[in-house]
């Protein structure tokens, strides 16, 4: 049998009514999310002045991943179905408070909303990535996860720029309305999916050793481990890299909301690396594949301390097609090498692993990018990331013909 490429790979995915469903469910919160993410820093930089203000709110939504150990335990305590439910319809229930927000004093309302919005991410992360595991047929993983990125951000292409005209004309609050009724209409797709679920057995142990169970899963695992401590040393310098922005839109002489720009040329780059992840992780295996990414992202992170409009395209289009590379081999990696019963509590503490380092970044970055001219800080930054690929391309294994998860694992669509 042949290995499937992009023309059909992709499509036999998607012709699964769950995977279909699911897929579109994703594309449409995740178009309100990148445009709230966006419009976010700048609301808040026009409010109150300040860079390092704008870029904390990527930290308010990246901190509660620091609890992703705790939050994921969730997704195996209850019937996953029913959880993305309650979570899509809590944050469409939460974010038109942000209505309020009309002066600088009540900033602190948007850190909060932020904040909550990521603790619920967090959960519905972990059910998503354990309802995809039982969905999806393990050779394809790879290219459902690719497919899946593509989708995420893919919504840098519209949704920033959309966000950024619609707060043009209603203000903050608009694009947070907005946010919310992808979130509702992601709830009735979700509810669609035919998924046979029972009340799952309590997990063995207290509430500690339950949680403990997803991180020993990982350390103890010779495939898992190299790809999340590579995927967490790659966004702690994503967060650092990531909070320079609104200082490297300024030596280019724009205004804040120029930031839709790049973020939109940096989806283009990652619509290109999800739809070719799959048969890049059959080349390469999850590690070469994961190195080679982080080598790109390194260099155009570097090369963003140079004031060209056109260089600072062509950075963003490369960091978006190498940034994911590492996220989806390690996700992917994770899928298939975790029993069903222990995936939301791994699948969370993978996550808080790999994307906790990025809130110190972000905290690191937006204290550097008051004190220190980002001109200086990005060709540091850039060799340090750099080298940090050379462990992943540096004797790698094979790629595995095999998983550990049988077909059995799965539950019926």
């Amino acid at each position: 049998m042949t290995t499937p490429t992009i023309p059909w790979a992709l499509p036999r995915v998607l012709r699964d009514r769950n995977a279909g469903f699911y897929f579109a469910g994703v594309v449409i919160s995740g178009f309100g999310t990148s445009a709230l993410w966006l419009v976010s820093g700048v609301w808040v930089k026009e409010l109150t002045g300040s860079d390092g203000l704008a870029a904390l709110c990527m930290l308010a939504m990246w901190a509660p991943t620091l609890a992703g150990p705790v939050l994921g335990t969730l997704a195996d305590r209850a019937r996953r179905k029913p959880l993305l439910i309650g979570v899509n319809l809590l944050l469409a229930a939460l974010l038109p408070t942000l209505f309020a927000v009309d002066s600088a004093d009540r900033v602190w309302l948007v850190f909060a909303v932020l904040f909550v919005y990521g603790a619920a991410g967090v959960v519905h992360d972990a059910a998503e990535s354990a309802l995809v595991a039982s969905a999806v047929p393990t050779p394809l993983l790879g290219d459902f996860n690719g497919l899946r990125m593509t989708a995420n951000e893919g919504m840098k292409l519209l949704a920033p720029l959309a966000g950024a005209g619609l707060y043009a004309a209603y203000g903050g609050g608009g694009v947070a309305l907005l946010d919310a009724v992808t979130f509702v209409l992601a709830t009735g797709l979700y509810a669609g999916l035919r998924v046979r679920e029972s009340r799952p057995e309590p997990p063995a142990g207290g509430w500690r050793e339950q949680t403990a169970e997803g991180a020993r899963h990982l350390w103890t695992h010779p495939r898992l481990r190299p790809l999340v401590l590579a995927g967490g040393t790659t966004m702690l310098f994503a967060g650092l890299n990531g909070a320079m922005i609104y200082a490297v839109i300024d030596s280019l002489g724009h205004a804040p909301a120029y930031a839709g720009v790049p973020y939109a040329v940096q989806g283009a780059g990652s619509v290109a690396i999800g739809l070719l992840s799959g048969p890049a992780l059959r080349r390469f295996g999850e590690r070469r594949f994961a190195g080679y990414g982080i080598a790109l992202t390194a260099v155009a992170a570097g090369l963003r301390a140079i004031p060209s409009d056109p260089v600072a395209l062509a950075c963003s289009a490369a960091a978006g097609a190498g940034l994911p590379c590492v996220l989806i081999a390690a996700l992917t990696a994770v899928q298939r090498e975790t029993p069903d019963a222990l995936l939301g509590r791994t699948a969370a503490t993978a996550n808080t692993l790999v994307f906790a380092p990025n809130v110190i970044g972000l905290a690191a970055g937006s204290a550097l990018v008051e004190l220190l001219d980002a001109r200086l800080v990005l060709p540091v930054l850039g060799v340090l990331w750099l080298a940090s690929a050379v462990p992943l391309l540096q004797s790698a294994p094979r790629p595995s013909r095999t998983a550990s998860r049988s077909p059995s694992d799965a539950n019926p669509a």
